[in-house]
């Protein structure tokens, strides 16, 4: 089953929203009936409207009532479930899958160089990625439509750190993943890896980009340069 917002959610309420964008759910609105979803989906008027209802609880589609039926778009959350359920096609028909992201670079709040360094994240860093990161993270402040695909990186396979506590506090468990960072020049660097925490639905449009060297200066960027990061094994 599909994570999304709603535990209702399932291949059923997922095959409606696959419908609904065929239909043209995703360029704005479309008109029709319970009666017609429910041929389309050979079930019951009852088991249609049911179907609509709960995705419209998960927030991944709207829904506007009239007299002779109902118009339905699938919202930004329903397409990047959707998007989601394609990357995991993606994996299982090709061998490259990845997903690429856009954006510009940003400063960041220095709390990443902290992180990175704390004995507890660099032993796992070396380990399972096989490198000791340098002491900071890349920030790269996505696009609207990158911000839309980034669910899609929860369908590749991740590298998971674990978390892990001191006298003081508990840190926080983090998934990285595989990834090439491309300026607009075509210099790239294949050797780094994007980091988040484990569970977070915060910042979807910064990416923190990890690597064993200063990646700024290995790049040449400066703030508001433009770079595509591509997640995943197809680099």
């Amino acid at each position: 089953m599909s994570v999304t917002a709603d535990a209702a959610i399932g291949h059923d309420e997922l095959a409606v929203l696959k419908l609904l964008a065929l239909e043209g759910g995703l360029e704005g609105d479309v008109k029709l009936s319970c009666s017609a979803l429910a041929d389309r989906l050979e079930a019951s008027n009852q088991t249609a409207s049911r179907r609509l209802q709960r995705l419209e609880s998960a927030s991944l589609l709207e829904r506007d009532t009239v007299s002779d039926g109902q118009w339905v778009a699938i919202t930004d959350a329903g397409e990047r479930t959707l998007q989601a359920e394609y990357e995991q096609y993606r994996r299982i028909f090709e061998t490259d899958a990845a997903v690429s992201l856009e954006g510009t670079i940003t400063g960041g709040m220095g709390e990443g160089r902290h992180y990175i360094s704390l004995p507890g994240y660099k032993r796992q860093f070396e380990d399972r990625l096989g490198y000791e990161p340098f002491p900071g993270t890349l920030n790269v402040a996505l696009t609207e439509e990158s911000v839309r695909r980034r669910s899609a990186v929860a369908s590749l396979e991740p590298i998971t750190i674990d978390g892990w506590e001191d006298d003081e506090r508990t840190y926080g468990p983090a998934v990285c993943y595989p990834a090439t960072i491309e300026t607009a020049d075509g210099d790239r660097y294949e050797d780094a890896h994007t980091i988040a925490p484990e569970r977070t639905h915060h910042d979807e449009d910064q990416l923190e980009v990890i690597a064993p060297v200063k990646l700024r200066e290995e790049l040449a960027l400066t703030d508001d340069e433009h770079v595509t990061v591509t997640v995943g094994d197809g680099k």
